[in-house]
């Protein structure tokens, strides 16, 4: 019907849009909410997760951080009282007991404790199991016994003192993970966070201070007594080995939260000639020089940083090397290495150098190796910015060489396009000065914006003539005019497009179904992730987010034009996906809203029509759910379910054929218009826009009788949802029709 429905059905596509690229599940490091101990999970690459238990006993030294295993946690069973001296029984809320075997026992004095067996109670008060928590009354009782029996008969029992007001006790176990591991770690006053390591080999964890935290409204009650017993029992208890297991049955008693572990050394060379040619061999790595000549315990140091850090890149690789954590080769200078150490100006003891695989020093710091180990961790932000000044460099070099090639000039663009953006990020020229002395001095390199335009420009066009596509050039168009390219890293702009973005996308273009097969496989067969969905997708959605920034202006007028032209392109050749032609109709609409009429746009949308939607070529919801199954997976309305991609359709014909009641100019298109309308009304029926707009239709091509069934059929429809005035205007309508009027 009118417009602002079709301007509310574009304002949810960019919004959901939005949503569905920021929103999600990532990579990263998640702590748990719950009450008690708190479990940290790690999400890997590779599919790859760690969950991490951590309590226990701690002792600090100085900036240093040992744990003590003397005293084990008192118990694994966490309990919160509440009290009132009314109460006749105890409620217990026993928190998720799920199929662990757990006991209760009460006591009154020195008389025999009486046990239950948890699951024996669950099957009374819930005997489908239907809820994950169990809640059930017991007797009052001095004393509280709670036992957890795990499949090796070993029982750990705890036991509380009940106050005597008490009336609630809500039970939650914890699993006791780390009562027998050896940890140590630091504090890192760079980034105020402890580093914890297992010495044994588990993966380490960085902690932060969460001093804001809102404590726990119930106070943490401390059990009497806590024991582990074998094969513990009571009269009447059922054995833990019942028919179902057999005594041939071998009991697995293998740490249940061993994880696997990848047995990864460093290979460290003994002169400096022989750790710069392997880092040059590695091509991706950095090298990592400590010299420390005053200190004895330099290479006891040295060895002990690099041990830990095998340890830790192991667990990363899990079971099997993965050249994805091996960022760093490590070398300890000697004395046979002070005229380098002089030539390159380092003469501060301690120092650490960082150099790329060229030899270029990208970073140094005035600390000893120990102090920075956990800059040198996957997960630490110091190896982003490594890789950063390391593209900045490499590309600054190439620039200033002449005989650089056309292969250097794309694998420099190419690695720069390909680094994550930082969440604080720095640029170039204003880069603030770190304020510890220690810290690390990433080198700075500052970029001539005009020289790299002209040298890409150069580049894009030295390429047209390609017969087959270069993979490192496509993927760095395909990041460049999504605004995620090396612009973005060098200059931190926003930008609209240019002549050479332009020619970058014909490229695209030129060599589609090239690329479409590139995203498949490489000469070797395997798999590669080039695009996220179709290439037409990747380039509508560039298009769209580039289309907002250049609504203004002579340069964004024209560049209007240029993205319209390029819609045509992949629709005249077939490769327009649902989401191509979604923004291609978006762009005409806007184009349209302040002129005469509505021609291109509405050919264009006939065309649209007449090949996906029409009725005349089957079921109008089969062909629609025909569609569906056919977006690409990263598709706004792939995630939004079918319902949104059902109710889209019949608000863009309804929207459409609106345009024609609207304009007088556009009256040539009534015919195809009815048909929409009325295809509206298949899709979504009895919805009173709908029906106002095709009664509105049939009147202006003189067929009044369908009209005024039409409008009374809108007026019927009319519900609390639609807005008074718009009613009003519909029950207007009406009576205009049925009085000869309108």
């Amino acid at each position: 019907m009118r417009n602002y429905i079709w301007n509310s059905l574009l304002l949810f596509c960019i919004t959901f849009m939005s949503f569905s690229q920021t929103k999600g599940i990532q990579k990263g490091t998640y702590l748990s909410s719950n009450k008690g101990q708190k479990i940290k999970l790690n999400l890997l690459d590779n599919n790859k997760y760690e969950l991490v238990f951590y309590s226990g006993d701690y002792e600090i030294k100085g900036d240093s951080l040992s744990f003590s295993q003397k005293v084990k946690p008192a118990t694994a069973f966490d309990l919160a009282f509440k009290k009132d001296k009314k109460a006749q029984k105890i409620k217990v809320n026993f928190l998720d007991p799920s199929y662990y075997s757990f006991y209760i026992g009460t006591q009154n004095g020195s008389e025999s404790v009486e046990y239950q067996r948890i699951s024996d109670i669950k099957t009374k008060v819930d005997p489908d199991w239907l809820k994950a928590d169990l809640e059930f009354e017991i007797n009052k009782a001095d004393f509280l016994y709670l036992v957890y029996e795990d499949y090796n008969g070993q029982s750990k029992l705890s036991k509380f003192a009940l106050p005597k007001d008490v009336s609630e006790i809500t039970i939650k176990y914890e699993l006791d993970a780390l009562s027998d591991l050896n940890l140590s770690g630091y504090y890192d006053r760079k980034t105020n966070e402890l580093k914890i390591s297992e010495q044994s080999g588990k993966n380490p964890i960085t902690f932060l201070n969460e001093k804001d935290s809102k404590p726990d409204e119930n106070p943490t009650v401390t059990a009497l007594e806590s024991q582990t017993i074998s094969n513990w029992t009571y009269p009447g208890k059922e054995p833990l080995v019942t028919e179902n297991f057999g005594a041939d049955v071998i009991v697995d008693t293998t740490d249940t939260y061993a994880v696997a572990k990848f047995d990864f050394k460093f290979k460290i060379e003994n002169n400096l000639k022989s750790a710069l040619a392997a880092t040059k061999n590695a091509k991706t790595k950095f090298l990592v020089i400590y010299t420390d000549s005053k200190n004895p315990a330099a290479k006891t140091d040295f060895d002990t940083v690099v041990k830990d850090l095998e340890t830790q890149v192991g667990y990363y690789m899990y079971d099997a090397y993965n050249p994805q954590y091996d960022i760093f080769n490590y070398y300890l200078a000697t004395a046979d290495d002070k005229k380098w150490l002089k030539a390159n100006k380092i003469s501060d003891n301690p120092s650490l150098i960082i150099l790329n695989a060229n030899g270029d020093i990208l970073a140094t710091a005035k600390s000893n190796l120990l102090d920075k180990k956990s800059d040198f961790t996957y997960y630490d932000e110091f190896s982003k910015k490594l890789q950063r000044a390391n593209a900045f460099s490499g590309v600054d070099k190439v620039l200033k060489n002449k005989k650089a090639t056309d292969k250097d000039l794309i694998s420099a663009f190419y690695q720069a396009s390909i680094l994550d953006i930082p969440y604080d990020y720095e640029t170039t020229d204003a880069v603030a000065e770190e304020v510890n002395p220690a810290d690390f001095k990433v080198a700075k390199v500052t970029l001539d914006k005009k020289e790299v335009a002209q040298i890409w420009k150069k580049l894009i066009e030295t390429h047209q003539k390609d017969t087959q596509p270069n993979r490192e050039l496509v993927e760095t168009i395909l990041r460049e005019i999504k605004n995620a390219g090396f612009s973005k890293q060098f200059f931190n702009e926003e930008r609209i497009f240019n002549d050479t973005d332009f020619l970058a996308i014909d490229y695209l273009l030129k060599h589609y179904d090239a690329i479409e097969k590139m995203n498949i496989e490489d000469e070797n067969g395997n798999a590669l992730v080039l695009l996220k969905g179709s290439l037409s997708s990747e380039i509508a959605a560039a298009l769209q987010q580039n289309g907002y920034l250049s609504k203004d202006g002579v340069t964004g007028k024209a560049n209007q034009n240029k993205i319209i032209s390029i819609y045509k392109k992949l629709i005249a050749t077939g490769k327009g996906s649902f989401d191509c032609y979604k923004n291609y109709f978006e762009y005409l609409s806007a184009e349209s809203e302040n002129s005469i009429d509505d021609i291109a746009y509405l050919k264009e949308f006939k065309s649209y029509f007449d090949t996906y939607l029409s009725t005349e070529k089957g079921n109008a919801i089969e062909r629609l759910d025909e569609m569906f199954a056919t977006l690409d997976t990263d598709s706004d309305y792939s995630y939004n379910g079918w319902n949104s991609f059902k109710d889209y359709h019949s608000n863009l014909a309804n929207s459409t054929a609106w345009l024609t009641v609207l304009k007088p100019a556009n009256s040539s298109f009534i015919k195809d218009a009815i048909t929409w309308s009325e295809y509206s009304l298949v899709v979504t029926k009895n919805n009173p826009y709908y029906l106002d707009t095709l009664g509105q239709l049939y009147y202006k091509d003189g067929q009044k009788e369908k009209a005024i069934q039409a409008q009374t059929l809108a007026v019927k429809y009319l519900s609390a949802d639609v807005e008074e005035e718009t009613a009003n205007e519909i029950r207007e309508t009406l009576s205009k029709m049925q009085n000869g009027t309108y």
